[in-house]
């Protein structure tokens, strides 16, 4: 009994399984255990619902009204909420998902505040499709739809198959045709392969598949060389680069056999 293992074994050991023993007795009546998680459940309420850590309101930085909304709408939060059920990464995670967002940021501020950050897309070209207009950023995302052309003037409008997914060529495209003014009205994409250019009066340049915006730049200067763009010309057609093309229009065309025919019967 004077060994060292059996006296820390009676001081020690003892206390402890008489301690356990009663606990794990006491807990096994369903009551004691009701009591004890309400108990824990008010304590932990008691500190989450904390004025310092109640959140009251969400403010939205960088977005303009209409996808502010889109964001509320998204995320319904009832406030005031305790940041403890607040899940910020998870909110991220949602709105990152937004097509109109390119990049969200989600922290609770001092003050009780949600604040989200966002970095909106910005709209290179109206995209064209069979179901209506679609706003596209430069990488081709679609994430928006205006009601027509008129809603953004300041945009070229892209149609075709894939088109999205050249969206910087066209741009490429667009400036090098800004000597045309407002007689540029969109770009055309074929067979996802190369692009027309599309004017008024009914006019296109059929562009190579290779080496787009240099053709593009030798029809522009053709045209303030010659005015080649100013006649009854239909198509352009430099699919190939060695043996353009010009085809003229059908009024022009049949003026043109006229005018063939009758100094036929003049000779």
């Amino acid at each position: 009994m004077l060994t060292p293992v059996f006296r820390v074994g009676l001081r020690v050991g003892l206390p402890f399984a008489l301690t356990f023993g009663g606990a794990s007795l006491w807990l096994s009546v369903p009551e004691n255990q009701t009591l004890v998680t309400d108990t824990v459940a008010d304590i932990r309420a008691s500190i989450e619902e904390r004025p310092e850590f109640m959140v009251n309101l969400m403010a939205v930085d960088g977005a303009d009204a209409p996808l502010s909304a889109a964001i509320r709408e998204a995320v319904p939060l009832d406030f005031p909420l305790s940041s403890f059920d607040l899940d910020v990464e998870d909110i991220r995670a949602t709105l990152a998902q937004m097509p109109p967002v390119q990049k969200v940021t989600v922290r609770i501020r001092p003050g009780g505040i949600l604040q989200v950050g966002v970095t909106p897309r910005t709209p290179a070209a109206i995209w064209r499709t069979a179901d209506g207009l679609y706003l596209v950023d430069v990488n081709g995302v679609e994430f928006a739809q205006v009601s027509g052309r008129a809603a953004r003037p300041d945009l070229p409008v892209i149609a075709g198959e894939g088109a999205p997914d050249h969206v910087p060529e066209a741009l490429a495209l667009v400036q090098a045709a800004s000597p045309l003014g407002e007689r540029l009205r969109g770009l055309v994409r074929l067979g996802n392969r190369r692009w027309d250019v599309v004017l008024d009066r009914d006019q296109r340049i059929l562009l190579p598949s290779e080496n787009a915006v240099r053709a593009l730049e030798r029809v522009i200067a053709l045209e303030g060389a010659q005015e080649v763009l100013s006649r009854d010309v239909a198509r352009i057609d430099l699919r190939l680069a060695d043996r353009p093309t010009v085809r003229m229009t059908q009024t022009a065309t049949q003026e043109w056999w006229r005018i063939r025919a009758l100094n036929l019967t003049n000779e």
